[in-house]
């Protein structure tokens, strides 16, 4: 049995986020990490 190796799926991009307040959309571009596999996005605080 060989071992689970962990590699590294992230990279850092700028991703179109989408925010709704009071009826209005609210779209800018924000710094994120983005998993090349799932597509999954991590915001940075």
């Amino acid at each position: 049995m060989s071992p689970d190796i962990w590699r590294e799926t992230m990279v850092e991009q700028k991703v179109t986020y989408t925010l709704e307040i009071k009826g209005k959309f609210i779209i800018e571009n924000v710094p994120a990490r983005v998993c090349l596999e799932t597509g999954e996005r991590f915001f940075f605080a």
